[in-house]
């Protein structure tokens, strides 16, 4: 066929890893499997996020997940050219969706360097090898706005588990998530019941028999699900077992009533990414809220890559899910070294509950004292927060008081929405790989708010989904504890909304009843 004009995909430049070796050329028989994005139907009909935000009527603001499909899946004329450029470069269709706007593509990595116009090579880094590229992406011209992201070409590793295990010497301090969830008032004789909670992980694994003796007789029902090859696999990783571990008995001890779904992808922006549309777009399972631990900082994401996943989360706003997301244990910096402050991604973006961290300690059922989670000191860790220098700050935003990014000056979003208990001193008794223990981490207060929601969707008798700007009504109210002292090496704590604990932690009954009353007039002002 003749040569067609190529034009460079928006977004998609990359660098290697810093400090990785010289590139080694792939195999040309290697196998590469890659998800292309693509546009949306009638793109400017889609709404903001903030269109599909809770109201206390029983008319929903978001749609069935069918209804979704049709309305901002994909056009099915854009799968078929995609289809029709696969098979024009050798590269063979094994997933197609109109609901999650992807269609993966397998072949030859020859036959991927050709259709893609670049070169892939294999790296070593002291934290392991990956295939990468650099430079961007190139697709046909009469692709072009078709094709919004190609992800998966470059399989580094994009995210890290959030969690912080408590010195074994200290591990006695730790308390049961049912401790966590009375202290902050979980609404007394919900279970969740009726309720999936999706649980997003990228390695690890769980064990049945872990999880029924951590449970015992009230054990909730756990299944997989498996993504772009992603497996549970106990037993490989100790760290990444610990986070799934965790997600799940912290999930399913507040809530034991609710399903819980955990959807296992690789490490990379496509598995990441297409793990989040699994669960978002799952019509079997049906999760009505989804919780991830694992992130990374917002600007080491290539743009067409922090795109893709902010629409990937924005469906979950469309389809009335709620998302809730770590906001990283490493303080103002995120983990960077470079002397700047960061955020954490996907907490930054706008339609996920972004989740920080306390040290909390109790006397009895009842709060004694909680501050910010800063143990930077001790090597233990600290909440993430602070500004997006991406993200626009949204409009449930506007009247918190939100500072500008302190080194650009740009008015982001700003991290967390909420908090909880995080510090490994105080955190949470877990079972992994057979041994009990004591975690903390954002990791943990990400899958106990969406246990929370689980059992606000039961008492509501509906899913709350997009729930932030209902939330960011609640400022000044008893629905959260202000976390009013301390700081994460990068922003102070205060009154109202800050950016280390963001609005607090939660009165969860207050918080029942608020929603429960919030008129449809105060909801649609958001």
């Amino acid at each position: 066929m003749p040569s067609q004009k190529r034009v460079e995909l928006a977004g998609s430049h990359r660098e290697m890893v810093a400090g990785a070796s010289s590139p080694r050329p792939v195999d040309n028989h290697e196998m590469v499997q890659a998800t292309v994005v693509l546009r949306r139907r009638a793109r400017a009909q889609m709404p903001a996020a903030e269109e599909f935000a809770f109201r206390q009527s029983n008319v929903a603001s978001y749609h069935t997940r069918d209804e979704f499909a049709v309305l901002h899946g994909a056009d099915p004329v854009d799968i078929a050219s995609i289809e029709a450029f696969a098979h024009d470069n050798g590269l063979t269709v094994s997933e197609r969706s109109a609901a999650r706007r992807s269609v993966m593509l397998k072949g030859t990595a020859e036959n991927m360097q050709k259709a893609f116009g670049t070169a892939l090579a294999h790296y070593d880094t002291p934290a392991g090898g990956y295939r990468g590229r650099t430079g961007s992406v190139t697709i046909p011209a009469n692709l072009e706005g078709v094709i919004t992201a190609v992800l998966g070409l470059d399989n580094r590793p994009v995210a890290t588990p959030h969690l912080r295990r408590a010195d074994a010497a200290k591990a006695s301090s730790g308390l049961a998530p049912t401790q966590v969830a009375q202290a902050y008032s979980f609404p007394v004789g919900a279970t969740g019941a009726g309720q999936t909670i999706g649980i997003i992980e990228l390695g690890g694994g769980y064990s049945s028999s872990d999880l029924n003796t951590y449970f015992g007789a009230h054990a909730p029902t756990v299944t997989s699900v498996s993504v772009d090859g992603g497996a549970n696999q106990p037993g490989v990783d100790p760290n990444s077992d610990g986070e799934v571990m965790l997600d799940i008995e912290v999930s399913g001890s507040v809530a034991p009533g609710a399903r819980i779904v955990v959807y296992f992808a690789p490490n990379t922006d496509q598995g990441f990414h297409d793990a989040i549309t699994m669960a978002v777009h799952d019509t079997v399972n049906k999760p009505s809220v989804i919780s991830i631990s694992w992130g990374g900082p917002e600007d080491s994401w290539t743009p067409q890559a922090s795109t893709a996943m902010l629409e990937a989360c924005t469906d979950g706003a469309g389809v009335g899910v709620t998302i809730t997301a770590a906001a990283g244990d490493n303080g103002g910096s995120d983990g960077v070294s470079d002397g700047k402050l960061h955020v954490d991604l996907p907490a930054c973006l706008p339609p996920v509950l972004a989740c920080g961290g306390t040290k909390l300690t109790l006397s009895g059922t009842t709060i004694k004292t909680e501050v910010v989670w800063n143990e930077l000191a001790a090597n233990e860790g600290a909440t993430g927060g602070g500004v997006s220098d991406i993200q626009p700050i949204p409009t449930y935003q506007a009247h918190a008081g939100v500072p500008v990014q302190k080194a650009t000056k740009f008015a982001g979003r700003g991290v967390p929405d909420v908090a909880g208990d995080a510090d490994p001193v105080t955190g949470y008794k877990v079972r992994v790989d057979g041994q009990n223990t004591v975690i903390g981490g954002t990791s943990a207060v990400a899958p106990l708010w969406a246990g929370l929601i689980a059992l606000i969707n039961q008492e509501m008798g509906k899913a709350v989904g997009f729930v932030q700007p209902a939330l960011y009504q609640m400022i000044g109210t008893q629905s959260f504890h202000e976390i009013t002292k301390g700081n994460n090496n990068g922003y102070q704590a205060g009154p109202n909304w800050n950016p280390c604990t963001g609005l607090g932690s939660p009165n969860g009954a207050a918080i029942l009843k608020a929603l429960q009353g919030t008129t449809a007039q105060r909801a649609s002002a958001t």
